[in-house]
């Protein structure tokens, strides 16, 4: 249950930083600092991923090692 509310809020903050990032480029024409908020900002995916990822490669090594 804990797993999908953090997958659900992580998603959705990106959500929001692009939409933001997006807005900004819109109105102001800020690349620089607009990219870097979008890459800092969506990259919370990115290592929740990560970490769900290592954690079934580990499972499935524990299996494999079992009798």
């Amino acid at each position: 249950m804990a797993e999908s509310v953090l997958r659900d809020k992580a998603k959705n903050f990106a959500k929001e930083i692009v939409l933001l990032c997006r807005q900004i480029k819109a109105t102001h024409k800020e690349a620089v600092l607009t990219n870097q908020l979008l890459r800092s900002g969506t990259s919370i995916g990115a290592t929740y991923t990560r970490r769900n990822t290592h954690k079934v490669q580990r499972i499935l090594s524990l299996n494999l090692r079992l009798p």
